[in-house]
């Protein structure tokens, strides 16, 4: 397989993870090459072979025609495999063909389970000190199932105030999102528009800074203290859990009535769960997928964070060590998600998926409210029922730091060599800038349609080296607060089945793309999640 270099030219920052080098979705072909064809002109076709060139008669003509029927099946079969490319490359074609999630009885179990697990971890963090709840002795199973309804209906009930919380911060966001200054850039070319790219528009930074600056100023003044998210989870869980199921809802009943359908399969549960319309947008600059993937479940993270710090300063004169690493983690990854959200418009979220329950529940919501509850722990128990010695914190957070280096120049290196493939130079210098997250004349491998696959800068280690790191930040989430109670650790289970899940997803759907330059791509780095050891 030959190798290129191709010439970069400027930017970095981060995204969510995806596969290196897909900018398109390309496949080697298994058809022989055609340009010999070329050599058949009007004088030298099959039909026109003399007498003497095939042996003469009938025999002469026969092995013309067998050239001709040849050619035709092999010029035939060229055009169904470039048909089949574009397919590939199409998000308004559903090429797998495969069932997903176990169909509409398992997107059901889902969307019934999810919720139910949310109200079950948040029951034993604030009512079974972090326990599993299970029946007391004398407790018959029903009337245990009857103490949890009733727990959920009276201390998580969605109060007024509980609504008004959470939208008035998700319309600010909203606000944010299309008022504070940005950049704008273009998205991947969509074949079902004829090519078109749209705009996206990026403010993600200053909506980050100008959000925590204004939380500030309403903590501070005693309009509205941060810990308050800490002291009303229950009921704003219920509003988040309520609000995905209705703007999923909104989404897909608009997606209908506007004739914006794309990829449907008329299975109403389906449908809804993956969703039915690609890339809605709010007065034509905001745009939903990318407004929920970023600022929501992050910034809720980053704020449930810092209301715990301060409660604890307001309570013991002090801030743990572990409410401090964990303030620093979502910081790091909110902050990333902001810096970098110009290039969150290249992942195959944007680019494929569909805005359906599965992406608003999940942001909304599943996120949020349920990755927190290492957070959660930390807040609602004295720093001496998790104490860490000072030295091992100072080591875990040196090795977190390292690792988010690691993972914040692994995704800027993808997703800048996609856009300086695609011709584009958007250089963003936002902080953290490292200098690492953008490769200069990279390696790369030629695939047999034109694309190029990254195998330099981390690339050339491993291929999955961002889910590494990424699983490693989940596990010091819920390193950090002990090991007293379970429900910290759900972030770490539930990632590393879902990163297990989405690494074979990806590499299957690369091996059918990239064909034989994918395998190459294989060869050439052996190693998936950690270079020289996995």
């Amino acid at each position: 397989m030959a190798e290129s270099v191709t010439r970069s030219r400027t930017g970095r920052t981060q995204s969510k993870p995806e596969t290196p080098g897909r900018n398109k979705y390309t496949r080697k072909s298994g058809i022989p090459n055609l340009d010999s064809a070329a050599e058949y002109s009007s004088d030298s076709t099959p039909d026109s072979l003399s007498e003497n060139d095939t042996n003469g008669g009938a025999g002469g003509y026969a092995k013309g025609a067998a050239l001709k029927a040849e050619l035709g099946a092999t010029i035939k079969a060229e055009k169904a495999e470039k048909a089949h490319i574009k397919e590939l490359d199409n998000p308004a074609i559903d090429s797998s063909h495969k069932t997903e999630f176990g169909g509409s009885l398992g997107m059901s179990a889902m969307m019934i389970g999810f919720p139910a697990l949310m109200y079950y971890m948040w029951i034993g963090a604030y009512f079974y000190d972090g326990k599993f709840p299970t029946p007391a002795a004398d407790q018959s199973w029903g009337d245990f199932f009857g103490h949890l309804v009733n727990l959920v209906k009276t201390h998580a009930y969605p109060s007024n105030r509980a609504w008004t919380i959470y939208w008035y911060f998700g319309m600010t966001q909203m606000a944010f999102y299309m008022l504070l200054p940005g950049v704008y850039r273009k998205g991947q070319a969509l074949p079902h528009l004829n090519g078109k790219r749209l705009d996206y528009y990026c403010s993600g930074m200053w909506s980050f800074y100008t959000s925590i600056v204004l939380s500030l100023v309403l903590h501070f003044t005693g309009v509205f203290k941060l810990y308050t998210l800490i002291d009303e989870f229950g009921p704003i869980m219920s509003v988040a859990i309520l609000s995905g199921f209705l703007c999923s809802t909104i989404a897909y009943v608009s997606a209908y009535a506007r004739g914006a359908t794309l990829r449907t399969t008329g299975y109403p549960i389906y449908d809804f769960f993956l969703g039915a319309e690609l890339n809605p947008r709010l007065f034509g600059i905001l745009d939903f997928k990318m407004f929920l993937e970023v600022r929501i479940p992050w910034y809720i993270l980053f704020f449930l964070s810092l209301g715990t710090c301060l409660r604890q300063y307001e309570r013991y004169g002090y801030v743990s060590g572990e409410a401090v690493f964990l303030l620093l983690a979502q910081y790091l990854y909110a902050g990333a998600c902001s810096k970098g959200e110009h290039l969150i418009i290249t992942t195959w979220d944007m680019y494929y998926e569909k805005l359906g329950f599965m992406l608003i529940f999940w942001n909304m919501a599943g996120v949020p409210l349920s990755y927190c509850h290492c957070i959660l722990y930390v807040a609602q128990h004295h720093p001496d029922e998790y104490q860490w010695p000072s030295w091992f914190i100072g080591l875990l957070t040196v090795a977190y730091l390292g690792a988010y280096y690691v993972w914040d120049t692994c995704n800027s290196q993808k997703n800048q060599f996609r856009l300086e493939d695609s011709g584009k130079v958007q250089e963003r210098t936002t902080f953290p800038y490292f200098k690492y997250g953008r490769i200069a004349n990279p390696k790369t491998i030629e695939t047999a349609h034109g694309k190029k696959l990254l195998v330099d800068g981390w690339y050339g280690k491993a291929r999955k080296v961002h889910y590494a790191c990424d699983f490693f930040f989940a596990l010091s989430w819920g390193l950090i607060t002990g090991f007293k109670s379970p429900f910290p650790w759900f972030y770490s289970v539930f990632f590393a089945g879902m990163i297990i899940h989405r690494a074979r997803r990806d590499i299957e759907r690369c091996r059918e793309t990239y064909g034989d330059a994918w395998k190459e791509y294989e060869r050439r780095v052996p190693y998936l999640f950690i270079p020289g050891v996995f």
